[in-house]
């Protein structure tokens, strides 16, 4: 294999975004279309609409937040830092304790702590609301989180059949991107057993 070959191997394989390492706090600016394209998909299949409020709950810079406000959603957008999303409240996710949420929550999670944010999510919504998370098809995989699925099938998994840009510190000339991994929308919905459905964007 060429020294060419083997740098594209190791930048594919090795990383969930790039060879130059992960961003401190994980955070991965996605492309707001891949939330427009997603949410087309769920009017599409008549899956029910997203719920007025939406809890985005790892906004970054807020390109979701702001696509969700552009269709007349209220959302509350919290991260544990300030990425100038407007309206952001800075606060941590997973130790914020503030009951029930009247709602949907959906995110591109910091993907170490994914699973940790699913958890969350369902132990806070109620029975038919849906926590909604961008993450690399990958997620399906893991002996640890074979239980965690068993006891907890997301309703819905929607794989992008286009990649979509997904750029370290939103940097897009230096940061790298996530175009060489499958991204899809895993959706919980409170309280569903059975069954998940597979479709495409």
């Amino acid at each position: 294999m060429s020294k060419k070959n083997i740098k594209v191997a190791r930048m594919v394989g090795s990383s969930a975004h790039s060879v130059r390492g992960r961003e401190e706090n994980d955070f991965y600016a996605t492309d707001p279309q891949a939330l427009v394209n997603f949410i087309s998909s769920l009017k599409r299949d008549g899956v029910r609409s997203l719920s007025q409020n939406v809890w985005e709950c790892a906004c970054g810079d807020g390109a979701l937040t702001k696509v969700l406000r552009a269709q007349g959603h209220t959302v509350k957008s919290t991260d544990i830092i300030d990425r100038d999303c407007p309206g952001v409240q800075i606060a941590d996710f997973m130790k914020i304790d503030g009951g029930i949420f009247e709602g949907d929550i959906l995110t591109n999670p910091p993907y170490k702590l994914a699973q940790k944010f699913i958890e969350k999510s369902l132990s806070i919504l109620n029975d038919g609301s849906m926590a909604m998370f961008l993450l690399r098809i990958q997620f399906l995989e893991s002996q640890k989180r074979k239980v965690f699925f068993q006891k907890n099938p997301p309703k819905y998994v929607y794989v992008n059949s286009s990649r979509i840009g997904m750029w370290k510190n939103n940097d897009k000339a230096t940061g790298g991107n996530g175009s060489a991994l499958c991204f899809c929308w895993f959706v919980w919905e409170k309280g569903f057993t059975g069954d998940t459905i597979v479709r495409w964007i």
